[in-house]
């Protein structure tokens, strides 16, 4: 792999002992429409894998759902053996179905499932990371998490996973996961303009705990706002690199994972990510979310 021309912007955050590049690539995207099926680029979709290494991101984030299995066996050709350096991050508590929705899959038998699924995918006697997704494509929902989680704090003391970390939760999830296994990281949905996790975000810092935010470009729909493109034309950037800019600057345990399938956007992403803004900037984006 190349070494990579400048520093990705951030530096990095500890994960235990596990120190991960904060800006990182999640590889929803690489499977085909609506995360069903191979993309309709496969040499490119390898392309982008490479890129994002040679690049110096150390933090790929997975699931054997996506496709199903085909970002993981896309991670596979195009990386392994992995570079020592490279953490991936994987998800379970869902799988697919026909339609392509996501039907919850929770039981201990489905999660165990799961895991040797993601361990074979991607040619690993261990998972880097595995998240215990919970709640629904709606969000987070009330609920124990205590089975589920135990279930992968078994795996963990089986060797088959090294971290553990959780998914789209509630605060009393997560303080209830950690109850029961240490975790390095929560991974729910936030953006510029999606703030409902501000006090969990601060929370998880002052305890060393990263938080990922899935979809911190809106998802399937990109953010939209007017103060959001008054700043990009004031600084002359587009909405997403002011947009990733400000979650970079929000927090020193937020960790990145925008997806893309175009090396081009990788790296246009990654200079958004290493914008600075001003008081001024951050103060007119704030209201945004409020």
């Amino acid at each position: 792999m190349n070494t990579p021309s400048a520093p990705l912007p951030g530096g990095t955050w500890p994960l235990d002992d596990s120190p991960v590049t904060r800006f990182g690539y999640g590889a929803m995207q690489l499977a085909g429409p609506w995360v069903m099926g191979p993309p309709a680029d496969h040499d490119g979709a390898l392309a982008v894998l490479r890129e994002a290494v040679s690049l110096g991101i150390t933090h790929i984030d997975t699931s054997d759902a996506y496709g199903p299995r085909v970002t993981n066996e896309l991670i596979r050709e195009a990386l392994h053996p992995y570079p020592e350096s490279l953490l991936i991050a994987t998800k379970v508590g869902a799988t697919r179905d026909a339609q392509g929705g996501w039907p919850t899959a929770r039981r201990p038998e489905d999660l165990r499932k799961q895991v040797h699924e993601n361990l074979q995918a991607l040619g690993l006697e261990t998972l880097d990371l595995v998240n215990m997704r919970m709640g629904d494509a709606q969000g987070p929902q009330p609920g124990s998490i205590t089975e589920a989680f135990e279930t992968l704090a078994g795996l963990q003391q089986e060797g088959l996973i090294r971290h553990l970390g959780v998914s789209n939760v509630t605060r009393e999830q997560v303080a209830e996961a950690r109850g029961i296994a240490p975790i390095v990281c929560v991974q729910n949905m936030y953006n510029i303009a999606h703030r409902h996790d501000d006090d969990l975000v601060d929370h998880l810092a002052a305890d060393g705990i990263a938080y990922v935010p899935f979809f911190p470009l809106g998802g399937f729909t990109p953010l939209q706002s007017e103060a959001l493109s008054q700043v990009a034309n004031r600084l002359g950037a587009t909405p997403m690199s002011i947009a990733l800019a400000w979650l970079m600057q929000r927090s020193p345990n937020i960790l990145l994972i925008p997806g893309t399938s175009s090396t081009t956007h990788l790296r246009e992403n990654i200079a958004g990510a290493g914008l600075t803004l001003s008081d001024e900037d951050v103060a007119e984006l704030n209201s945004i979310g409020h």
